[in-house]
């Protein structure tokens, strides 16, 4: 029942949080801040729980799951309530509620109206990302998959900024009509395995290896990858990423990059590679194409922007390509370096966002033009803004080298020059972290700014997110080893033969 719990808990804390801010708006906060730090202690639980069998993981086992819930829902459909657990989820779903704390915080002074109605939006978007993460019935996915837009709409539209109406609507858009397609394609899928096998299911497990044509398996594996490739955001279905961010509170923007655009390069992982290995066989060159010119799109884009926030944000674009590129080229490291990313990048990129909120909080503004000069009088904050901007564009010791540097391993591997564009892109990185700091941090202070330091609560939650991302970049063999048992079933359900074709784990044809 502890899965089941996981999202009842902020559900249940949602709705709790909204009623009582009625009496006061810091009870309200405190009631979503015990629920996402309890959340986070259920799943470090878990993960300290299960890591011997993790790390202790031996090739042929045939275990799948840690932890599965499973009870009928609408059993003359086949739906079933079924959620499970393996190491990759149990990563996400830790980082979700990581996130989820880090996002009560940082909104403690910046949410002033409709607190409770902004803590229960908040709350259930995290539910219905850690359903995403749990679910192994593909309607049960599909659900929490949509449960996590409404939410996140009024996230943007009514705490947002100057255009949020215009960036939630735009964000609804995309993710409507994407996961329609998605729906469709999961409709497709369920009515061809009860003509092969007389089963009306949902389940997970018993789509996995269903027969297809060529035709049909490339037809539905677009219709996933349409959703999780505007979701991670894939170039050029990226457009709605800029707007949303900039519009969006700034825990709101700390949700969309650091979980909401993981749920694309989780879908990716978990659906898109398993359920139909050889369409996304054919697929991968122009996946691992799409991948790499959004590596040199978004890096050249965040180079050009004025806005803090709209510079944040197109990074996302480009550290996503690593992601998506490390997922089609296939291979271990490349698969490994993914995940590595996945993580890393929900951290570094959502304390920038935190730490441009800051700015944004003290200063009134987010136009480098108007800045300059704060790290004469807040060193702190400015100090925390080079360690992350570091870290975003991929210094060795911390978390995002570690990533980027085995996808780029990996991808050597199998894809040559595809590889060595998307080193450049690495590169450019180095311009646009730069001129960050440069504009934002350095220069004569001409604008007199006399500005409070980092509080203690920021500098704490600042100095968390520093320290796990350090202790990913010089120790991730706790990740990686956490990943072994979920990347080893992978492997296998890929290599599985489907209407005579067999993928294989490097692109380029070798093992």
């Amino acid at each position: 029942m502890i899965l089941v719990w996981l999202i009842v808990l902020l559900l249940v804390a949602g709705v709790l949080a909204a009623a009582v801010a009625r009496i006061s708006p810091t009870l309200c906060r405190w009631v979503a801040l015990a629920a996402t730090a309890f959340g986070l202690l259920l799943s470090v639980q878990l993960w300290i729980r299960n890591y011997g069998a993790l790390a202790g993981f031996t090739l042929g086992e045939p275990r799948q799951w840690l932890l599965e819930f499973d009870r009928p829902w609408i059993a003359g459909f086949g739906i079933h309530f079924h959620l499970a657990l393996d190491g990759l989820s149990l990563l996400l779903v830790t980082l979700t509620f990581l996130l989820g704390v880090a996002s009560v915080l940082i909104s403690w002074r910046e949410i002033e109206d409709g607190v409770g109605f902004f803590h229960f939006n908040l709350l259930w978007v995290l539910a219905g990302i850690v359903g995403v993460f749990l679910a192994v019935d593909l309607f049960l996915f599909y659900f929490a998959w949509e449960l996590m837009l409404v939410p996140m709409y009024f996230l943007i539209a009514i705490w947002g900024h100057e255009r949020r109406v215009y960036a939630a609507v735009k964000f609804f858009l995309f993710t409507q009509l994407s996961g329609l397609m998605m729906l469709v394609a999961i409709l497709a899928l369920y009515f061809q395995h009860y003509q092969v096998s007389g089963v009306y299911s949902f389940q997970y497990t018993d789509l996995l290896g269903t027969p297809l044509t060529p035709r049909l398996a490339t037809l539905l594996m677009l219709g996933f990858f349409a959703a999780f490739a505007v979701k991670l955001p894939m170039f050029p279905l990226h457009t709605w990423l800029p707007d949303a961010h900039t519009e969006a509170p700034t825990a709101g923007s700390v949700i969309l990059a650091g979980l909401l655009l993981k749920t694309g390069a989780y879908g990716m992982l978990r659906f898109v590679l398993p359920l139909f290995p050889d369409a996304a066989h054919r697929f991968a060159p122009v996946a691992i194409g799409l991948a790499v010119a959004g590596i040199l799109y978004g890096a050249l884009l965040a180079y050009g922007q004025t806005d803090l926030k709209r510079l944040v944000a197109y990074t996302s674009v480009s550290h996503l390509g690593f992601v998506l590129l490390g997922i089609f080229v296939g291979n271990r490291w490349a698969l490994q370096g993914a995940l590595m990313t996945i993580i890393a990048h929900g951290l570094s990129t959502g304390t920038l966002f935190m730490l441009v909120g800051m700015i944004q909080e003290r200063t009134h503004t987010r136009e480098m033009a108007r800045l300059g000069g704060l790290w004469e009088t807040v060193p702190r904050l400015s100090g925390a803004g080079l360690f992350f901007v570091l870290a975003s564009i991929g210094l060795p010791g911390l978390g995002d080298f570690v990533g980027e540097f085995l996808v780029l391993l990996g991808s050597y591997r199998a894809v040559l020059w595809p590889t060595v564009l998307a080193t450049i892109g690495v590169l450019c990185s180095t311009f646009y972290g730069l001129k960050f700091v440069a504009r934002a941090f350095h220069g004569p202070n001409t604008n007199r700014w006399a500005l409070p330091d980092l509080t203690p609560r920021e500098a704490t939650l600042v100095g968390s997110m520093a320290v796990l991302l350090l202790w990913l970049g010089l120790y991730p063999q706790p990740v990686l080893k956490s990943f072994e048992p979920s990347l080893h079933w992978l492997e296998q359900a890929v290599s599985r033969p489907v209407v005579g074709f067999h993928f294989q784990t490097d692109v380029g044809g070798r093992r």
